[in-house]
């Protein structure tokens, strides 16, 4: 079975612990097997894994999310890369290529499209399997997964089925309702549409080079920019008729904010905090290195990160968005790669970093020409280079990095280091990439 996984989100609802670079998707906040947090897409990554350990997936995302990608799944995961956000149509479009002329898909084997983030049990996936026998059979060209709902709610849109029964035929769909129309869809057995479709790669891809006038994913991929913002109900579910729906009555929850974020989490609090006995239904998410003493709290959220602090009711935390958008404030934690920085002081010439380098990861071989730089390894063992000269270092090392420097650090096994940039000029574009030489 082959699985898109679309991954999107600017990390809004979920400040202060989501960022532009890390969406709600990459926080970790539910325990895994081992009792381990992990974060959504890890969650729905080895869910995936577990009801189909054969499964190809691929996830399609923004350059600013490969690197938290990559960290949480590994290397080998199967990534494409959109150059700029263009809805979801260009999005499925782009990955129905990369599939094809990238990884060598067939255009009669079937596709599954799935939000990278819904909070769901293992039922849920093995619909999939349903959804590709659907589209084997071939009684429609787009096939669509409907969820039974179990409110009236304002939030999802609806899918109208012709009958009640497993599989059926859709008749139409139905737009985000008020509640009251919503009871009036639950009457006439209407679904929430929960983003999921499948359908044949070559079905799909021959709606897009109809649409997007492109030869293949290389061509698509360097003029996406100038692609039309446009998602995939408009540019392809409006306007097919043979669709059909497959019932899933398990659970389902997309979780969008504070508020659905806490109803479930594993532990009112996570990370360095305590409530009284006098807190009622309220919750703590603390990644700051400083206690957070919750007293008295009803219906609260507490969040706490090197990105800011949010004390919200549970109900208002829906309504963050806009307060954040408002905020011009660098990033002050990122996954990588290769690892992960926290932002710890910002002065007006100084930048103070804590890195932390995976085993046998590496950062770009690099040099800056606006600021000089001081490492000092906490912890670990690894290599620097510096001007093509290696060295080993270890904990207690200090490295000093003059502007114009060509430098690099390897890690042997897990290193800390502490980056101080000192300069008139500290931007993240300061930085010149070179090939790193061979050892000598």
């Amino acid at each position: 079975m082959n699985i898109v996984l679309l991954s999107g989100g600017s990390g809004k609802r979920l400040w202060p612990l989501s960022n532009d670079v890390r969406s709600k998707q990459f926080i970790k906040m539910f325990h895994g097997e081992d009792g381990e947090l992990q974060s959504m897409v890890q969650r729905v990554y080895h869910q995936i894994k577990t009801a189909d350990p054969d499964a190809e997936i691929t996830i399609a995302t923004s350059r600013k999310q490969v690197s938290a990608i990559h960290n949480q799944l590994g290397d080998r995961v199967s990534v494409c890369v959109e150059p700029a956000r263009r809805d979801t149509f260009p999005a499925i479009a782009l990955a129905a290529a990369f599939l094809h002329d990238e990884r060598k898909v067939g255009l009669d084997e079937a596709v599954v499209i799935c939000p990278v983030d819904p909070y769901v049990d293992g039922s849920y996936f093995d619909c999939f399997h349903e959804l590709e026998r659907m589209v084997q059979k071939g009684d429609y060209r787009l096939n669509l997964m409907g969820v039974e709902p179990t409110y009236p709610s304002e939030k999802y849109g609806y899918i109208i089925p012709e009958t009640a029964a497993h599989i059926s035929r859709v008749s139409e769909f139905r737009e985000k309702p008020d509640v009251e129309t919503a009871k009036k869809y639950l009457e006439e057995g209407a679904l929430w549409n929960c983003g999921v479709f499948a359908f044949r790669l070559g079905y799909v891809l021959d709606r897009a080079h109809e649409l997007l006038k492109f030869t293949d994913y290389q061509d698509l991929h360097d003029r996406y920019e100038s692609c039309q913002k446009i998602s995939f109900d408009y540019a392809i579910g409006e306007h097919e008729t043979s669709i059909g729906v497959v019932r899933y009555a398990g659970q389902w929850k997309d979780i969008g904010s504070w508020n659905t974020f806490a109803e479930e989490m594993h532990d009112p609090v996570i990370g360095n905090a305590q409530m009284n006995d006098a807190c009622e239904n309220s919750n703590i998410v603390n990644e700051l290195n400083i206690p957070i003493l919750g007293m008295g709290l009803k219906n609260i959220i507490v969040a706490a990160s090197n990105d800011g602090i949010l004390v919200a009711d549970k109900v208002q935390s829906s309504y963050i968005k806009p307060y954040v958008e408002q905020m011009k404030q660098q990033i002050m934690y990122a996954e990588k790669s290769w690892g992960s920085f926290t932002v710890l002081d910002v002065q007006p010439e100084a930048l103070t970093i804590r890195i932390v380098l995976l085993p046998e990861h590496q950062l770009h071989y690099h040099s800056h020409e606006h600021r000089d730089e001081v490492w000092t390894i906490m912890s670990g063992s690894g290599m620097v280079v510096i001007n093509g000269k290696r060295r080993d270092v270890g904990t207690g090392d200090v490295i000093r990095i003059p502007a114009g420097t060509r430098h690099t650090v390897i890690a042997v096994s897990e290193l800390k280091i502490i980056e101080v940039q000192m300069g008139k000029d500290i931007t993240v574009e300061d930085k010149i990439k070179y090939d790193l030489p061979d050892k000598k």
